[in-house]
């Protein structure tokens, strides 16, 4: 199971923001993390629109989370993010297998994608941050 960039630069844009008390530019997470600007910025949209970061226009403006770190769970926010039409094309939509009934291997996928989100279910964006705040904060040359 491989997270698309998507929802790996959204939960890197989220850990820095929780890391800090101050907004964040695009610009300045593009710089930290080397991430191209233009698709963090698409990745930014799809956080505000699912309601887990704001933005804050012009001048003094920038992102912040939209809740508390205690309140975003890591689960939740993978579900958002990702599409999980299926580790294997026969899993996805209305896909036609000529061996559907007797094979296993979609369940035994279905449990194990199942198993993944379930553990994530477990962590909050503070349990990432716990602790670690002024570790990432020094590692991102944020202070």
């Amino acid at each position: 199971m491989q997270l698309s960039l998507k929802t790996d630069y959204a939960l890197r844009i989220m850990l820095m923001l929780g890391a800090t008390e101050r907004q964040a530019t695009i610009d300045e997470i593009a710089d930290r993390y080397r991430i191209s600007r233009n698709h963090l910025a698409k990745v930014v949209q799809a956080l505000q629109a699912e309601g887990l970061i704001e933005t804050t226009r012009g001048r003094g403006g920038g992102l912040r989370l939209a809740r508390d770190p205690r309140d975003i769970n890591l689960g939740a926010v993978v579900r958002r993010l990702e599409r999980f039409e299926g580790f294997v094309s026969c899993m996805g939509g209305d896909a036609d297998c000529s061996i559907d009934g007797a094979c296993r291997l979609k369940p035994a996928l279905a449990g194990a994608l199942d198993a993944f989100l379930s553990h994530l279910d477990g962590f909050t964006l503070e349990d990432l941050l716990n602790n670690r705040r002024q570790n990432l904060l020094e590692k991102l040359a944020i202070a």
